[in-house]
């Protein structure tokens, strides 16, 4: 379960970050906090997993109060402010949505905070495997699948299917798009219309990969990602 907290003066973005995340799976509302003040005192005895940030806030503005942090959680700005972003990620923030932001942006943001592996994420406060997850819509609702499940990805039309080791996946996205969410140390395409998973690889024999017992054709274009991984 991802713990987080909404920091934000408006009571507006309250609505609508928890509407957001009311949609998905395993998010977990632990407190609202209208400015950085009683964030800070919730924190002081409570651990969260995220953190939703407002810059522009009374008594204490949102940078601020993170540096006052000593091991914060992962953080996503939410703000009008365009021009802070830079001194956001100096900070190591998770990301940055301005307002307004809709609900496939912020989709996103948590996808990007959450697909880093579990090594690299030691101020999570709750089990590692949520960050080796992604969350992909299906039709009109969004499936949580665990990375390390994922086989490999075949495009189809429109569509990307999401091969799993308990699952297909159909999703309405480009192939490029999902390799982009997915880690690329674990990830490579191997074809136009395919990308692997690296740890679910069989075998490798001429121009072609088996996984399970899928075939999949290496594309000329793509050979030296396949040369790579061998040397």
């Amino acid at each position: 379960m991802i713990k987080y907290l909404i920091i934000d003066d408006e009571y507006i973005a309250h609505d609508i970050i928890k509407g957001y995340c009311d949609l998905l799976p395993n998010m977990e509302l632990s407190k609202n906090c209208y400015d950085a003040l009683e964030a800070f005192e919730y924190l002081a005895n409570n651990d969260v997993d995220l953190i939703f940030l407002d810059l522009n806030m009374p008594k204490l503005k949102g940078f601020d109060f993170l540096k006052t942090l000593n091991a914060p959680p992962k953080v996503i700005v939410t703000t009008a402010y365009k021009e802070y972003a830079l001194d956001g990620y100096e900070l190591n923030i998770s990301d940055y949505l301005l307002k307004p932001f809709g609900f496939e942006r912020f989709l996103k943001a948590i996808n990007n905070t959450f697909n880093t592996p579990a090594s690299q994420a030691p101020s999570l406060s709750s089990s590692p495997a949520i960050s080796n997850r992604i969350f992909l819509r299906s039709d009109k609702k969004y499936i949580q699948v665990l990375i390390d499940t994922i086989q490999y990805i075949e495009a189809s039309g429109n569509y990307t299917k999401v091969y799993t080791t308990e699952e297909t996946v159909t999703i309405r996205e480009k192939l490029s798009n999902v390799l982009e969410l997915l880690p690329k140390a674990n990830f490579l395409q191997v074809h136009k219309s395919f990308g692997v998973a690296k740890d679910h690889i069989k075998s490798i024999e001429g121009n072609r990969i088996f996984i399970a017992e899928t075939e999949i054709p290496i594309g000329k274009m793509y050979k030296a990602n396949i040369d790579q991984l061998v040397r």
